[in-house]
C-alpha cells in the first residue's frame, strides 16, 4: 500500500517506520521545517532545552516499540533518576519519592508515620490496575463502545473502583492530605486534573514507582533526528513545510491528499496533527457531532543561567496552599490562576552537557486554563512569583543569574494547532477515555486514521508511540485477511 501521514510527530514518525518495516510505501507530509511536533528543542542559540515533555516514563515499552520500529538500541541512551523527584509543600515539607520500596517507607514513615500501610495497599492495588488497563485498554482499539464496556472490563472497573476520580480513589489509602496530593499530581502529565480524572490513570503514578522516571541524554528531542535519519535511510519520503490543505475523500473512502491545487492519491492516509483539528481537512459531513474538551493548558518558562546548583535534584514540584481548588481553576476557569503549583526540571544533574560549562538550563512549567487569555501583566506576575518561589525553596541566587528567558502559553499553543490551548491533547476525563475517545480508526472514513495525544490510547510519549504500533498491527492484520 502507498500511505501518507499528515504530521511527523513523534506518532506520526513512529507510525512510518513500523508500516514501512511491513512493506508499504510511507510519505510523511510536516508543515514546519523541523519534524517532532510537540517533542522539539526550544533554544536561543547557546541554552538548549525540551519545548514539551521532560518526564520519560515506560522506558521499556519505548526500547521495546523503537525496536520494532527498526531503531538500533545503541541510538538513544536512556538515564535513570534516582531519586524520582522532591514535593514541596506550602508548610516547608519536602517530600522524596524513591523507586525503592524500602526507602518510600522510610520517608513515608518520617512524615507520615500513619500511612505505611496505606502506602503499601495502595501499590498492590494499583499494580493489578496496572495490568489490566496495560491489556485491556492500551494493548487493543475499541472499534465499538461495547467492546469497551465489555463485562470483563466493566466488572474489573467496579471490583477496583478505579471508575472513581483519582482524588476520592486515594482517600481510601492515604489519611494525610498531602500524600494524596503527591499520588494525585501525575493527573497533570496528561493535562488531567485529579477531581475529573479516573483512578484507571492512577498508573501513572504506579509505573514511577514499579519502571522508575528516566532521562533521554541530550533531552527527549533527541528522538527525533534518529527517527528522521532511519525514514531517510529507509526511503520513507519526507517534504517539510508543506501543509496539506484537504483529505479527499470519494464515496466514502480516503484516496489521496490536497496540497494547494494539486491531488496526490494514496491507499490510506494518516492523521498525526491534534486530532479534533482534522475537522479543517474532511468533509463536512464526516466531522464527528459530538463536542470534546481540551485538557489543561501551561505556561512553560525556559531559562538559561550562569549559575549550577549541584544538589538541586532534576525534576521537582511546588505546589499550592490549597491544591485541589487551584486544580478546579485550571480545568474550570479561564483567568490566570493565583496560588498556582508548579514543576522545575534542572538538566544538568542528570548531564553535564546539557548546558555550556557552569551554567544550567531549566524548565518551569505552571498548568493554567487552557482557555486563558494572554494577559501579559497577569503572566508576567505569575512566572515572577513562581521564581521567586523555587529560588527560596531549591535554587538560591536564581533570579540575579538569568542570561536568557523565553516564555510559551495556551495560546502560542493554540497557535501552533493543539487543541483550543491544551497541552496534552484532548482531556482525559471518563467520557474522553477508553471507548469514548476518538479511535486511531476514523468511523465514518474508510482508509483514514489517526495517531497522536488526542486518540486513543490517550497522551504521552510512550502512550502515543503504543498508539502508532496498534495501528501498525491494525494494517498487518487487514494485509492477512485480505491475502486470506
Amino acid at each position: 500500500m502507498e500511505i501518507a501521514i499528515v504530521g511527523a510527530g513523534i506518532g506520526g514518525l513512529t507510525a512510518a517506520l513500523l508500516l514501512e518495516k511491513q512493506g508499504h510505501k510511507v510519505s510523511i507530509y510536516e508543515k514546519e521545517a523541523r519534524l517532532g511536533g510537540r517533542v522539539v528543542f526550544q533554544t536561543n542559540g547557546e541554552f538548549t532545552i525540551d519545548q514539551g515533555p521532560t518526564i520519560v516514563l515506560l522506558p521499556d515499552m519505548i526500547r521495546e516499540i523503537l525496536g520494532e520500529a527498526g531503531i538500533d538500541q545503541e541510538a538513544i541512551e536512556f538515564i535513570p533518576c534516582d531519586p524520582l523527584y522532591d514535593i514541596h509543600y506550602p508548610d516547608g515539607t519536602i517530600y522524596r519519592k524513591w523507586r525503592d520500596q524500602a526507602k518510600q517507607l522510610e520517608e513515608i514513615a518520617r512524615l507520615f508515620p500513619g500511612d505505611k500501610q496505606g502506602f503499601l495497599h495502595y501499590t498492590d492495588e494499583m499494580k493489578k490496575v496496572y495490568q489490566f488497563g496495560t491489556e485491556a485498554f492500551l494493548s487493543r482499539i475499541f472499534g465499538r463502545k461495547r467492546d469497551f464496556l465489555s463485562y470483563q472490563n466493566i466488572k474489573f472497573i467496579l471490583q477496583s473502583q478505579s471508575y472513581q476520580s483519582v482524588t476520592n480513589y486515594l482517600a481510601k489509602f492515604f489519611k494525610d492530605i498531602r500524600l494524596r496530593h503527591a499520588y494525585a499530581l501525575q493527573t497533570l502529565y496528561i493535562g488531567g486534573a485529579p477531581h475529573r480524572v479516573p483512578a484507571l490513570y492512577g498508573l501513572i503514578s504506579y509505573s514511577e514507582h514499579a519502571y522508575g522516571i528516566w532521562y533521554v541524554k541530550g533531552g527527549y528531542a533527541s528522538l527525533i533526528p534518529v527517527l528522521e535519519q532511519a525514514c531517510v535511510e529507509r526511503g520513507i519520503a519526507i517534504q517539510k513545510q508543506t501543509a496539506v490543505d484537504e483529505i479527499i475523500v470519494e464515496k466514502n473512502r480516503a484516496t489521496g491528499i490536497r496540497i494547494d491545487q494539486t491531488i496526490f492519491s494514496y491507499d490510506a492516509i494518516v492523521y498525526n496533527g491534534d486530532y479534533p483539528m482534522i475537522k479543517s481537512l474532511v468533509p463536512k459531513k464526516h466531522i464527528e457531532k459530538k463536542k470534546v474538551k481540551p485538557s489543561s493548558g501551561c505556561v512553560l518558562v525556559y531559562l538559561g543561567v550562569k549559575k549550577r546548583w549541584e544538589n538541586a535534584i532534576p525534576h521537582q514540584f511546588f505546589l499550592s496552599e490549597d491544591f485541589d481548588s487551584y486544580m478546579k481553576k485550571v480545568t474550570e476557569k479561564s483567568k490566570v490562576p493565583n496560588d498556582a503549583s508548579c514543576y522545575m526540571f534542572n538538566p544538568v544533574t542528570l548531564d553535564q552537557d546539557a548546558a555550556p560549562p557552569g551554567k544550567s538550563v531549566l524548565y518551569m512549567l505552571i498548568p493554567v486554563p487552557s482557555s486563558m487569555e494572554d494577559d501579559q501583566e497577569a503572566i508576567e506576575h505569575l512566572i515572577d512569583t513562581q521564581i521567586s518561589r523555587v529560588e527560596r525553596a531549591s535554587f538560591p541566587g536564581l533570579l540575579e543569574a538569568i542570561e536568557w528567558k523565553d516564555v510559551r502559553t495556551p495560546r502560542d499553543a493554540e497557535v501552533e494547532g493543539l487543541f483550543q490551548g491544551g497541552s496534552f491533547g484532548v482531556a482525559p476525563e471518563i467520557r474522553q477515555s477508553g471507548g469514548f475517545r476518538s479511535q486511531i480508526i476514523h468511523p465514518t472514513i474508510k482508509g483514514l486514521y489517526a495517531v497522536g495525544a488526542s486518540v486513543h490510547p490517550g497522551g504521552g510519549i510512550p502512550i502515543v508511540m503504543q498508539g502508532a504500533r496498534l495501528l501498525s498491527q491494525h494494517f498487518e492484520r487487514e494485509v492477512e485477511r485480505n491475502v486470506r
